[in-house]
């Protein structure tokens, strides 16, 4: 039984590592640098419009088939989805940084959203792989990969893009990454997503793991099932009653339904911080920004997901079982509201000072976002039953990939229209773009209170 338990947290670990992996690539790109040698923008202020496109074709390509691969994860295992996504990573991963025209771009990031189902049965993985007082734990370390992800993966694409440039007496204008700038930093995920592929080898599937009691062969695998199968023999009456009302059409499941709604509400909202903080970062001072280089940018972004690994692993599950998931969701976000009002007046500062708030106040953020991702991923799956869960997850990362294709774009194209209003009697410039945010961020905090967030009952949940 311990070696069970073991294997269970190894195999999950191992999931969620390989989930990071494919974050940093999906968020590792300097889509504006990218964009600008391009030549597809014709103003500088046109720059963050044409990025976020870029940004949101991979969300695009994803909504189209998430359920489809939560589907497949149900009926033939949560393992084979995640092979499949990582190869697809590796693939177009190399391919993205080898374009050379704004349609080659949009085309690979879409092909790799509709071929990579990572996200849902990730998700169902983590829920499964732990026994139910670490499940907490498991989850927010899947919000705490892609969180990483969002952090490491720029930093990666601020040190290593344009090596020409920055590394000239180790690559030169004529080698294969002076004539390719964005190749090295694609690269060097793709050998990580190598790597995850070949750790999938010893990933242990959890599907069956409500199916069997007996100890089989004696492999790891069987132990496992015969570890839960016992626990759900002594709970035979409880089970009988979730399975009956877990396995209802998810559609009319309220309290998976509701929390898909806010989730994606706050998907929303710090997606497109995302994209805003690296544009309002590396933008002029005249525009009202930091007036970073990508290098800047990314040794933030690099500070930013070691603290909030940190976050996660000691002080997250300390934080919520004092307040609970939905009562931390809410301090979050209303946390969330003064900080990002603040954020244009850090352009003021400058030296040591300056470096030492931004550093403060991306940190905070993506603290707030990793909680609040993490309470509504712990109550989606919670909805369900294991037979349920990967398609449950897959319609999450459905909806939450369309308000997400939109973050980009959206965040893209209100920023460059902030850049021109810099002198406007309401909201100059940068203000009106973390107003925006704010309105989106007080939207999803109002809908966590009920009537319409319900949360999952006891017969609703395995």
């Amino acid at each position: 039984m311990r070696t069970a338990r073991v294997a269970s947290r190894t195999g999950g670990m191992r999931s969620i590592w390989e989930y990071l992996i494919k974050n940093s690539f999906i968020y590792g790109s300097s889509h504006c640098a990218l964009i600008r040698d391009l030549h597809i923008a014709k103003r500088e202020e046109d720059i963050g419009f044409y990025a976020g496109f870029v940004g949101s074709a991979f969300m695009f390509g994803r909504a189209l088939t998430s359920v489809f691969w939560g589907m497949v994860a149900d009926r033939y295992g949560r393992k084979p989805v995640i092979v499949i996504s990582i190869v697809s990573v590796i693939v177009f991963n190399t391919l993205f940084g080898l374009s050379t025209s704004y349609v080659m771009a949009i085309t690979t990031r879409s092909l790799l959203g509709f071929l990579c189902g990572l996200l849902g049965p990730v998700k169902a993985y983590a829920s499964e792989v732990c026994r139910k007082e670490h499940q907490a734990l498991g989850l927010s370390l899947v919000s705490t990969s892609r969180g990483i992800g969002l952090i490491v993966g720029p930093a990666i694409g601020g040190f290593l893009a344009q090596p020409a440039e920055k590394y000239p007496n180790i690559f030169s204008e004529d080698s294969l990454f002076g004539r390719f700038p964005y190749f090295l930093p694609c690269l060097c995920i793709s050998l990580f997503a190598v790597g995850a592929f070949i750790a999938c080898f010893w990933l242990p599937e959890t599907l069956h793991m409500h199916k069997g009691n007996s100890l089989g062969d004696g492999t790891v695998e069987s132990l496992e099932a015969s570890l839960i199968g016992s626990d759900l023999k002594r709970n035979s009456e409880e089970t009988e009653g979730i399975e009956l009302a877990s396995n209802k059409n998810l559609l009319k499941n309220w309290p998976l339904i509701s929390s898909i709604i806010v989730y994606c509400v706050f998907s929303l909202q710090d997606m497109a911080y995302s994209e805003i903080f690296s544009l309002w970062a590396v933008s002029s001072k005249r525009y009202g920004g930091l007036s970073f280089s990508s290098q800047d940018v990314g040794e933030v972004l690099a500070i930013t997901g070691f603290s909030l690994l940190v976050y996660q692993l000691l002080l997250y599950p300390r934080f919520v079982k004092c307040l609970g998931h939905i009562t931390s969701t809410r301090v979050a976000a209303v946390l969330s509201i003064p900080l990002l009002a603040s954020y244009p007046f850090m352009a003021k500062l400058s030296g040591f000072t300056r470096s030492l708030i931004v550093n403060c106040a991306s940190l905070l953020k993506n603290v707030f976002s990793v909680t609040i991702i993490t309470g509504f991923n712990i109550l989606q799956n919670n909805a369900v039953s294991q037979q349920q869960r990967g398609a449950a997850n897959g319609m999450s990362v459905t909806a939450m990939s369309l308000f997400k294709a939109a973050a980009p774009a959206g965040g893209g194209a209100l920023f460059s229209w902030a850049q021109s209003r810099q002198k406007a009697s309401f909201l100059p410039g940068d203000h009106m773009v973390f107003f925006v945010l704010n309105i989106v961020g007080f939207v999803g905090l109002l809908l966590t209170f009920k009537p319409f967030l319900t949360q999952p009952s006891r017969k609703s949940t395995t």
